[in-house]
């Protein structure tokens, strides 16, 4: 992969949300997690399960603070945030980086306090790099809920996908099946 695609690799990667290390995080400086819904969390249009839920808690307690940021209508992105009690944009326009600066405008941070979790390149990671935020690429929950233009998007991202994890010496088998 060409070295102009790096603005597409995301500073981390993560099997999940819920394997992700936020102690690490928090002693880093991260306060703000902003995160997509759809195949990040749940599986697409899929309401908040107890699991998640139980996370968002534990780590409200820890002392971060949270904001969804979709591409969806808002009463699904209301649905889903409504439920782990936290606030949103929706329509958020992934990649562009408006929504995610409206979510730090939203939750008083500075982009270095926050730390974006999302399932896709072309959406997810390019927009959060672009708003100087860093990004957490996430194995998707179900890729059999995704919509036709997901597929095919997620078929253009598998190039960079893999040539973000032989870049980091990932294994990533595990990610494809």
């Amino acid at each position: 992969m060409a070295k102009n695609s790096k603005w597409l690799f995301p500073a981390e990667y993560s099997p999940s949300v819920f394997e992700y290390d936020f102690d690490a995080a928090y002693a880093a400086g991260k306060r703000l997690i902003l995160f997509d819904i759809d195949n990040t969390f749940v599986p697409h249009g899929a309401p908040a399960d107890e699991k998640t839920k139980e996370l968002f808690r534990k780590l409200k307690k820890k002392g971060f603070r949270f904001c969804g940021i979709s591409n969806n209508k808002e009463p699904r992105v209301r649905m889903f945030c409504d439920a782990v009690g936290v606030p949103y944009v929706f329509d958020a326009g992934k990649p562009a980086k408006g929504g995610y600066l409206e979510a730090l405008r939203k939750c008083g941070a500075k982009p270095d306090e926050a730390l974006f979790f999302g399932d896709q390149i072309f959406t997810d990671i390019w927009g959060a790099n672009r708003a100087g935020i860093d990004s957490v690429l996430v194995k998707p929950v179900d890729r059999g809920t995704d919509e036709i233009q997901i597929r095919l998007k997620r078929l253009l991202e598998k190039p960079v996908i893999k040539a973000f994890f032989r870049e980091k010496g990932l294994a990533i088998y595990d990610y494809f099946h």
